[in-house]
């Protein structure tokens, strides 16, 4: 493909996307609910025809050697295209933000204020492998009146261009402008920097994948960026932890689904805790298949296991690997987590209220959790719906981004009048 014909496929969809979005920010509740709803029952029509596109990238992918756990993002199945259209139906019964008045207040000269939600424009979505984001970020941006333009890896582009094409059918059969979904197929690191300078025609880039991806959008791109973050998550076992609760913590947040970012790859243990039972906890992470590279401290008690390296405390492996980290409180936990950490989701397991206090005050990460598996950082499992991603930054928008992260405001200021003096 040449560049004339790599820079026509970019703009001409970057202008539809734009004067869609005009015309979609007018679009009523309903209209696009009944639009989510037949995308929905579409996708779910469409399944054969998305599974044999989706085929296609697989055999690719195991052909370019693609490891197990990115094949597991790539892959689709009935099972994942229902839950594909059930989340746009969940999306449907959320309330609608666009619209809600946030604040209103009164100016002694009489004027009457109101901060209200409206749509951010065009949503440019940036991502790698894991077709069911192309579903999320097309149904987020349409509940919330934005237009999407989405630009996939090529490791997904059949498995993608499959799902746009039944979002299509989907979108002429309803009241919304068809253009509000664009695919970006020109995979090329050449036309994606272009993308990411689509000033004027895209309002916001979200990148969602690999801290390679993230990053490179950070640097490239003169658009605002709504940065997600990769996942190198931690549990903390305190001293006083329930032994059987922590180890099913752990092994829920490591194994479960080892391929995402919310799953764990440094479990932190109390030292006194670990003398009573570490052994429990490696022999189940173990028999659960997980290779652990253990604290040089304790290396001497497991010496058929790796010895954790530097590398290793700053390691998101997305796979069945942990490094275990040796601490004698929870200050020490919290240092730790704070310097290798991705401001991602973190997790402490104790009986102590004041530590459980100090872990909340003082980890800076988007989501803290007591007691319980890092796994449920996520939009679906937090009653957003869906998800646009994880954001690990502190403008905006923090955490599982879901409706109400796609939008801005706007100041409605009412008059009888008044002038400046």
């Amino acid at each position: 493909m040449n560049d004339s014909v790599k820079e026509s496929e970019l703009m001409i969809k970057a202008n539809h996307a734009h004067r869609a979005a005009q015309s979609l920010a007018s679009k009523s509740t309903k209209q696009k609910n009944d639009a989510l709803h037949t995308i929905a029952n579409q996708l779910r029509a469409q399944s054969e025809l998305l599974l044999t596109a989706n085929q296609s990238d697989m055999k690719r992918a195991k052909q370019k050697g693609m490891v197990e756990s990115l094949l597991d993002r790539l892959m689709l199945n009935e099972e994942r295209i229902d839950a594909m259209a059930g989340a746009l139906e969940h999306l449907a019964d959320l309330p609608d933000p666009i619209g809600d008045e946030l604040e209103q207040w009164s100016r002694p000269n009489g004027l009457q204020i109101r901060k209200i939600r409206v749509p951010i424009g065009v949503i440019g979505m940036v991502y790698e492998a894991r077709p069911n984001v192309t579903v999320d970020a097309v149904g987020l941006c349409l509940k919330t009146g934005n237009a999407v333009y989405l630009r996939g890896s090529e490791s997904a582009l059949e498995s993608n261009r499959a799902i746009v094409s039944v979002i299509h059918q989907a979108l002429n059969a309803t009241e919304l402008p068809t253009e509000c979904v664009q695919l970006l197929e020109d995979t090329s690191h050449e036309t994606a920097n272009q993308f990411f300078k689509l000033n004027g025609l895209i309002d916001v880039l979200i990148p969602r994948g690999s801290s390679r991806l993230i990053q490179t959008v950070i640097k490239q791109a003169s658009i605002p960026v709504l940065e997600t973050g990769a996942g190198n998550c931690h549990v903390f076992i305190d001293e006083t932890a329930k032994p059987e609760m922590a180890i099913s913590i752990v092994l829920n947040a490591k194994t479960q689904r080892p391929s995402v970012c919310n799953a764990i790859e440094t479990v932190i243990v109390h030292e006194k805790w670990f003398k009573n039972f570490g052994s429990e906890l490696i022999d189940a992470l173990q028999s659960a298949k997980v290779d652990c590279h253990i604290d040089a401290k304790i290396a001497n008690q497991f010496p058929n296991l790796h010895v954790a390296t530097e590398q290793d405390w700053a390691t998101e492996y997305l796979d069945k690997i942990i490094a275990i980290k040796i601490v004698s409180n929870v200050k020490e936990a919290i240092n730790h987590i704070n310097k290798y950490g991705t401001k991602h989701s973190e997790s402490i397991i104790s009986e102590n209220v004041e530590n459980v206090q100090m872990f909340y005050q003082f980890v800076d990460a988007s989501t803290l959790y007591h007691n319980a598996s890092t796994r449920f950082t996520d939009g679906e499992e937090f009653g957003f719906g869906a998800e646009i991603g994880i954001s690990t930054q502190k403008l905006h928008a923090r955490g599982p981004m879901g409706l109400n992260a796609l939008t801005s405001i706007k100041y409605l200021v009412e008059g009888n009048g008044q002038i400046r003096k």
